[in-house]
């Protein structure tokens, strides 16, 4: 929401800025200049970009609009899940674990957290690494080495659409030029017309160029800041879940785990000990009683 905020606080000063100088808000609206502009910039991303890139592109934007989904209370009950989980597997031992693991719509813990469940890249990373872990012989860095492969290979693929979005913004200003060039052609068409028609058609040229540089530095630029931070905060996501895998690997005790795994949360969103542990109790307690 507060993307939506921001682009309103740029329209409302660029607006309100050219009223106080006496200018019609009428003579901005060029509709022609918005189609060359908008659908110029369009064609550049799917010359640029395969159907995925796309697809990933507008569900980046939707999450700009509607927020990260990575907060606090998100965190705080992903660490609640890995406690349940790991307490489970020490309790009932790692048979039990494999079959949450290896189906974990299916799972009487993962069911309690449908937010994890719905991040189906974070589900098949963190189920996969257990996976290896449960079936045994493999070395605890082998396992953290392909989580790092893993990551890497999910980074790349998060900023693809990032990467798309960035380029299209950057292409605006010169799109706007190419609207004014066209506007311009078309005023010179109409010299030995009405004064009024000409001095028409130079602001409607001119409005090109006005809106290519807007909407590349005030709007779809930082949009794409914005979804290159929220790339970033679910690659912080997934370093959490490594940490908490990575303890389990190493054998160390549920708790021990989990704060191994509190320690990579970002710390604008991290949890405190006390308020990890008031959740990791009673998902102590849930998870005895699921054993």
């Amino acid at each position: 929401m507060i993307s939506i905020l921001g682009i309103l606080v740029v329209i409302g000063a660029i607006a309100g800025g050219y009223l106080m100088e006496h200018g019609k808000l009428l003579v901005l609206v060029q509709p022609a200049e918005l189609v060359i502009i908008g659908g110029a910039a369009l064609g550049t991303v799917l010359v640029a970009n395969p159907l995925p890139t796309l697809i990933r592109m507008g569900q980046g934007m939707v999450g700009i609009l509607t927020g990260s989904v990575y907060s606090k209370a998100v965190y705080l009950d992903s660490l609640k899940m890995v406690y349940e989980l790991f307490s489970h597997a020490r309790k009932a031992g790692t048979a039990k674990l494999e079959e949450d693991v290896d189906h974990p719509d299916k799972s009487a813990i993962f069911s309690q957290h449908p937010k994890f469940l719905k991040s189906h890249h974070a589900v098949q990373f963190f189920c996969d690494t257990l996976r290896m872990a449960v079936s045994g012989g493999v070395d605890p860095m082998d396992i953290d080495t392909m989580m790092e492969i893993d990551l890497e290979v999910h980074h790349r693929e998060s900023a693809e659409p990032v990467t798309a979005l960035t380029t299209m913004a950057d292409s605006l200003p010169g799109l706007g030029i190419v609207a004014a060039v066209l506007g311009v052609v078309i005023t010179m068409g109409s010299l030995g017309g009405p004064k009024e028609e000409i001095g028409h058609r130079v602001a409607a040229a001119l409005v090109g160029t006005f809106l290519g540089i807007l909407l590349c530095y005030g709007i779809f630029g930082p949009l794409a800041q914005a979804m290159g931070k929220q790339t970033e905060a679910e690659g912080h996501y997934f370093g959490f879940l490594r940490m908490a895998a990575l303890g389990f690997i190493k054998g160390l005790s549920p708790m021990m785990a989990v704060e191994l795994a509190r320690r990579a949360i970002p710390t604008g969103v991290r949890p405190t000990f006390q308020d990890m542990e008031a959740a990791c109790r009673g998902g102590g307690k849930t998870a005895s009683k699921a054993a």
